[in-house]
């Protein structure tokens, strides 16, 4: 077997091939970078084992000097593309101060187990019935694939009616805020988009302990990126009163981090406030923003 073969994996439901950088799974096909196929690799190949912050920067950024919120970046960021929880996690575990730990299922992926195993030899008394064979499994399989997607329509339908007819009737609850993806508006020749969806992930999180406020989950705010959406239409959709929004620049050392407080029901902004910190200082940004919304939070209800 090829040393390709043997580097392939199942991680739970997906399959992983590193060296095309892809996941898949039914279909779905996902390119990762290299440094996050990295780390995806390291948490698998230690499947069921605490793997701590500093182990993970020695092997998924050797030679490179970087702080832990690239780690808690780039998970956030591999969490996404797995449709993975943080709270209620399939693939990758938060361990309190200590680091992640993969609790899907990881085996090796070989030849007889991958989604696209080689053909058998074809001789000349068996290719016309297996051409009928074929032919008639890619009829069955699109037609289940085409009952599947209208199954699929049907039931997303019924659940986002569902869902406004529920909110008309019963109203929005007043103290209830959704932390939309916070925006890249970097301009320099880096990537920013982890810290900014790592700041995201962290003020959901954050704010979702505040006893009596209510906040959608990670998945239904990314849910809405890049969706032409008004406010209201944000607000409907996810159930909420307010909307927290906000972007994310960098200069050197420096990050200015702006962030808007909106009510949902007509779009004014209440609360507006810009962060100058240094790139390092990322947990004492995310204590400050989550404290002044709360505290205009509770002012505005007030």
């Amino acid at each position: 077997m090829d040393n390709g073969n043997e580097m392939r994996l199942h991680v739970g439901s997906w399959c992983v091939d590193p060296a095309s950088g892809q996941i898949s799974r039914e279909g779905e096909v996902v390119r990762l970078e290299a440094r996050t196929m990295r780390l995806l690799l390291c948490l698998a190949e230690r499947a069921g084992q605490v793997v701590s912050i500093d182990d993970l920067l020695r092997l998924v950024w050797p030679g490179v000097i970087v702080t832990p919120d690239s780690v808690y970046q780039a998970v956030a960021a591999l969490r996404r593309l797995l449709h993975d929880e943080a709270k209620q996690p399939a693939y990758i575990a938060t361990v309190p101060r200590l680091g992640y730990r993969m609790v899907a299922t990881v085996s090796k992926w070989t030849n007889g187990s991958s989604e696209n195993p080689p053909p058998e030899a074809a001789t000349d008394s068996n290719v016309e019935s297996k051409a009928r064979g074929g032919s008639r499994a890619r009829a069955v399989m699109l037609a289940g694939a085409v009952a599947c997607l209208v199954l699929g329509l049907a039931f997303l339908a019924y659940n986002v009616f569902a869902n406004r007819a529920a909110l008309h009737l019963a109203g929005t609850p007043q103290k209830s805020i959704a932390v939309l993806p916070f925006r890249d508006l970097t301009t320099q020749a880096m990537d920013e988009e982890y810290f900014a969806d790592g700041l995201t992930e962290e003020l959901i999180d954050r704010l979702s302990k505040i006893p009596g406020l209510r906040v959608p989950a990670p998945a239904s705010s990314f849910y809405v990126r890049g969706k032409k959406l008004s406010v209201a239409e944000v607000g409907q959709l996810l159930g909420v009163a307010y909307v927290l929004d906000g972007s994310v620049r960098k200069s050197e050392s420096m990050l200015r981090i702006a962030t808007r407080l909106i009510r949902a029901d007509d779009g004014y902004i209440i609360w507006s406030q810009t962060y100058d910190r240094p790139a390092e200082d990322i947990l004492r940004v995310q204590d400050d923003i989550a404290a002044d919304v709360t505290k205009t939070l509770r002012a505005s209800l007030r």
